[in-house]
């Protein structure tokens, strides 16, 4: 069964829902003098928040849709090596203490804005210690757990099982089963050829699983592509369940 993400009776400055779960998790105290900090900032596809190498100024906390680190390899091939929605934050380099983007960041699907915290006020923030602090160490611990399941996938599974776990990562991230997504997007989150995501979306179209239409896909069977899937989606979902977030 799907797992949503729970509304948050708390409000961004702009009045909008905070859907983030990170700042939801906050005490009310904490949240009020950290939100009075936080920038909105609208964003499109293909809309980029930190370079590889350049330095950070801003950590952001998607309030929706989602968000793809890749490295670029020598030869120019982009693959993707985390991603980011509304259950964490673009930028934890920061807090442990690298100022310089690690990749290139940018949104993939979109889905509301994002809340914009200057880095000076983040480490200001971090530095007192306390719940913030406590949020963003569990943070950063899921993202490293999340890393080195990615990487034991990206060896041991075949490319339908991967695609599968990334439509439901993404499935899980927005309040659709409609969702935009760009095949060559899909397969640099896969780090494979265009042809081959073709291949495996058409697979995944013939077992009724999914549909798709102009740069779009729409999860019809969510039970029997949680089946299709590897073991890393449950694996992952599960170490950021274990941590609480």
């Amino acid at each position: 069964m799907r797992r949503r993400i729970p509304s948050s009776t708390r409000v961004l400055p702009d009045g909008t829902p905070l859907q983030n779960r990170l700042l939801a998790a906050l005490p009310a105290a904490d949240y009020l003098r950290i939100a009075k900090q936080l920038r909105l900032q609208s964003t499109c596809v293909g809309t980029t928040f930190h370079e590889h190498g350049r330095r950070i100024d801003d950590v952001y906390f998607p309030n929706g849709g989602v968000f793809s680190i890749t490295n670029r390899m020598r030869d120019g091939a982009l693959v993707e090596v985390a991603t980011v929605g509304r259950e964490g934050m673009l930028g934890i380099g920061v807090f442990l203490g690298d100022r310089s983007g690690s990749g290139r960041t940018m949104q993939r699907v979109p889905d509301g804005a994002v809340a914009a915290l200057a880095v000076t006020s983040f480490l200001k923030e971090t530095a007192i210690g306390g719940t913030f602090r406590e949020i963003m160490a569990l943070y950063a611990q899921a993202t490293l757990l999340q890393a080195m399941q990615c990487i034991a996938c990206n060896a041991l599974h075949d490319v339908s099982q991967r695609c599968c776990r990334w439509l439901l990562q993404i499935h899980d991230r927005v309040d659709a089963d409609d969702f935009p997504l760009k095949q060559e997007f899909l397969a640099v989150m896969l780090g494979v050829r265009r042809p081959t995501v073709t291949v495996v979306l058409r697979a995944l179209k013939r077992t009724g699983l999914i549909s798709t239409r102009y740069g779009r896909i729409c999860v019809l069977k969510r039970n029997r592509l949680e089946a299709a899937s590897c073991e890393c989606y449950a694996a992952i979902r599960d170490q950021f369940a274990r941590l609480g977030l």
